[in-house]
């Protein structure tokens, strides 16, 4: 079944079976079926000229992507044209093709460039190759960072809080958005059109069309394995954002946002920000040896069903995403962490789990703890002192001890914690 804003010729699709289509085309020019141009005419000045690259495995190296990852780009057409950001140079050809289609003989006056990531910046170079007289538009911190990538624009123009560029009968006025989540960031509002130009903030993992009725899970994976460390400047944006009529959001990863979609995004990304919880429940988290501390980590869910607590999900460290993992810890309430002792310290899964939500600046939350040692349990004393790094983290009692397998004392232990979280 064709996507319903998939359309085979270059014209506003209509509405169709009663429902309103978002103003989006997307027109495909095939070298071949799996390389396609979307060209998304948003209105008349406004076109998608972004890649799919479906067989990406992993971003930014670390991680999964199940379902590729789209690199997305814009062509804007006043009295001038503006091309709004680059593609990672694995889409090169692709993206030049689409570029070419859709400005139909046309030279771009302007290269806005608002993240130069490679992932964003990778084609710059080639683009300029074959546009040699366009005038790249960035910050000045992207300017010197260009450099450091190997790229030196011939012409480039800096830009700042609320400078705006004119291109004749539509404008961009610039917002820094710095450390969302580089420190040369940027976005873009094109009033005329009411659209925001969103850099990398409301990006999700996957091709353009992955999960289109759930936008949510990719995109909550997405903000807090990525951006997640940057709350408060991604506060501040949406301060700025809230004042201004948006109609569309167009982010360098994942689909255009519009209506219904949108608002959730902005309201996800409220919550997100401000380290809120957005589902109450317990993610109950185990790195397990031999299956003991496993074992132990899933009656403990059983408990923390019967007493209601609410979403209730279990992720076993040593062989699920650890992204995911993330994605849960900071989604819910509250946390309980299982894991063996290891050489004096703590399994190496759940350390690295551990450290990465320090890293990502995990907060505001309860943590439960449960240990597993034979001879001389050291799990839950490094897990308490990672833990407590950590701004506002409760750590509830008991610290629940087993010795090898579950008995009756260490099962006792467990249903006093599942009093302790279901209770706090």
């Amino acid at each position: 079944m064709t996507p319903k804003w998939e359309h085979p010729r270059q014209e506003l699709l209509p509405e169709q079976h009663g429902k309103m289509y978002p103003k989006i085309l997307f027109a495909r020019s095939v070298e071949s079926e799996k390389m396609s141009l979307r060209q998304n005419k948003m209105n008349q000045h406004i076109c998608y000229v972004g890649c799919d690259d479906d067989s990406l495995q992993l971003f930014e190296s670390q991680y999964a992507l199940p379902e590729g990852m789209c690199y997305n780009s814009y062509i804007v057409i006043g009295g001038q044209i503006a091309v709004i950001d680059s593609v990672d140079a694995r889409k090169t050809e692709e993206w030049l093709n689409n570029l070419r289609v859709a400005l139909q003989g046309k030279k771009p006056a302007f290269l806005v460039l608002h993240h130069i990531e490679p992932d964003h910046s990778g084609s710059v170079a080639a683009f300029l190759n074959q546009y040699p007289e366009t005038t790249v538009v960035c910050t000045a911190k992207a300017q010197t960072m260009l450099a450091q990538f190997g790229c030196q624009p011939q012409h480039i123009q800096t830009v700042k809080e609320n400078d705006i560029l004119d291109l004749g009968g539509l404008t961009l006025r610039f917002m820094m958005a710095p450390m969302i989540h580089w420190p040369e960031v940027m976005m873009s509002y094109c009033a005329e059109a009411q659209t925001l130009f969103s850099a990398d903030a409301f990006g999700k993992f996957g091709v353009y069309h992955a999960d289109e009725d759930d936008w949510a899970c990719e995109a909550r994976r997405y903000y807090f394995n990525i951006v997640g460390k940057y709350g408060g400047p991604v506060s501040l944006v949406l301060k700025k954002v809230s004042t201004l009529p948006i109609q569309t959001i167009c982010p360098l990863h994942g689909p255009v946002l519009e209506g219904e979609k949108m608002a959730e995004a902005l309201r996800l990304y409220t919550i997100w920000s401000a380290y809120d919880v957005e589902t109450k429940g317990v993610l109950v988290a185990h790195a397990s040896i031999h299956g003991n501390t496993a074992h132990a980590a899933e009656e403990l869910a059983q408990m923390l069903r019967e007493r209601g607590v609410g979403k209730v999900a279990v992720t076993d460290l040593c062989r699920d995403d650890m992204a995911e993992a993330i994605e849960d810890a900071f989604r819910m309430n509250k946390m309980v962490v299982c894991a063996s002792s290891y050489d004096n310290n703590v399994f190496p899964p759940m350390h690295q789990f551990l450290w990465k939500l320090q890293q990502k600046a995990y907060q505001h939350r309860t943590v439960g703890i449960v240990e597993n040692g034979s001879w001389a349990p050291s799990a839950g004393r490094e897990m308490k002192a990672l833990l407590e790094t950590m701004k506002e983290v409760t750590i509830l009692e008991p610290i629940v001890t087993i010795r090898g397998a579950l008995n009756d004392d260490s099962r006792a232990q467990l249903e006093a914690l599942a009093d302790a979280i279901s209770a706090e």
